[in-house]
């Protein structure tokens, strides 16, 4: 296969690997992962853990580890109620440099003026992919006095991007000059009771305007299967797409505490113990992630998988590769630019001469 015909280069505009893509009939964005999901491709997305820092550079190391294994990289927005550099700010950076981000809205931090300001902004810098939740309350996070905002929900956040895009309208009624072309998501979670209502949950979000969904953490593959066999027979999985949150366990002691303390993360007595009685904890970990992925591919109506590895980050290409989920495909890749080094040279050049030049008139003006 040629390199003009590898799937990856039909998803990256000729023109510049910062713009859009040519749109698609049936698509609503102009995005990559849209893409990759309608193609019937298992995509693989991750989350960028965002840095308590302004330097650029620390969001772009932290998205090349990525690099050809993932098909949209998650900016989180304040999880766990804690303070990090922006969603809006991680989506900027990342899609000067052609990845393909998803941006997290949380609605506990701002209201429906400023969120749909964000939807707007971000849709200008090229971000494809919104991904709508409520937020975890400001108790769970560093700054409990911290004012809740909560003037939507991921269900009401839906439905007013829903309405930007499709009607060209803000929520107030007034028109927009140009709606904004998204791929909405949101969040869900069949292992958190009351398991019953998790699909029919799933279908409100589904009809809120949800296109993809992605789940918390599986541990427990027989309680998924469960939910997808509900969500099957009810249809909701013909009308959006699903992606599985997998990780992996750095330890037993992380395991326990994760159960203990994070709500809404499901972790069986059995995962415990195998990590447990293994030499190489955080191997086993990995190991178990992958033996997950596994078992998650097989399952009808699964479309993908979302890794979350906080502080394991290089993990992620590992578990992609050994799962064996891309099957042979190729996610898209920065390539280092042929003129980049030249351009590096020519600008450190440049601050040379500025630099000497002002010595110069510094000495020319003392005499």
């Amino acid at each position: 296969m040629s390199d003009h015909h590898r799937p990856h280069q039909m998803d990256e505009n000729p023109a510049g690997i910062d713009l859009p893509l040519e749109p698609l009939p049936g698509h609503s964005s102009r995005g990559r992962l849209e893409r990759v999901l309608r193609r019937g491709e298992f995509a693989v997305t991750t989350e960028l853990n965002p840095p308590d820092s302004a330097d650029p550079e620390d969001v772009y190391n932290r998205a090349r580890v990525f690099d050809g294994w993932v098909d949209a990289i998650n900016a989180v927005d304040a999880s766990g109620a804690n303070c990090h550099m922006s969603s809006v700010g991680i989506c900027a950076l990342l899609t000067r440099m052609g990845y393909a981000p998803v941006m997290q809205i949380a609605c506990r931090d701002k209201n429906r003026i400023a969120i749909q300001g964000d939807v707007l902004g971000g849709a200008a810098m090229g971000v494809a992919n919104i991904l709508c939740l409520t937020g975890d309350g400001v108790q769970a996070g560093d700054q409990p006095g911290a004012k809740p905002v909560f003037d939507l929900d991921s269900m009401s956040l839906l439905e007013t991007i829903r309405i930007m895009r499709d009607n060209g309208k803000f929520l107030s009624g007034r028109k927009l000059t140009t709606p904004p072309k998204l791929f909405l998501g949101a969040a869900i979670n069949p292992f958190a009771p009351p398991y019953d209502f998790r699909p029919i949950h799933l279908g409100k979000k589904i009809a809120a305007g949800a296109q993809f969904l992605q789940s918390q953490y599986c541990f427990d593959v027989p309680m998924l299967r469960s939910f997808m066999d509900k969500a099957r027979d009810l249809g909701f999985t013909d009308q959006a797409f699903i992606l599985v949150g997998v990780g992996p366990l750095a330890s037993a002691k992380t395991a326990k505490w994760i159960r203990s303390n994070v709500p809404g993360i499901h972790i069986p007595d059995a995962v415990i113990k195998r990590l447990e009685g293994a030499q190489d904890q955080k191997k086993e970990g990995k190991r178990l992630c992958i033996d997950i992925i596994n078992e998650v591919k097989e399952i009808p109506g699964i479309s993908g998988i979302h890794v979350m590895a906080y502080r394991q980050e290089e993990y992620v290409a590992e578990i992609v590769d050994e799962s064996g989920v891309l099957k042979g495909r190729r996610p898209w890749k920065r390539e280092a630019r042929g003129d980049d080094q030249m351009v590096a040279e020519r600008l450190e050049h440049l601050l040379h001469d500025n630099v000497t030049e002002t010595q110069v008139d510094l000495v020319k003006s003392a005499h």
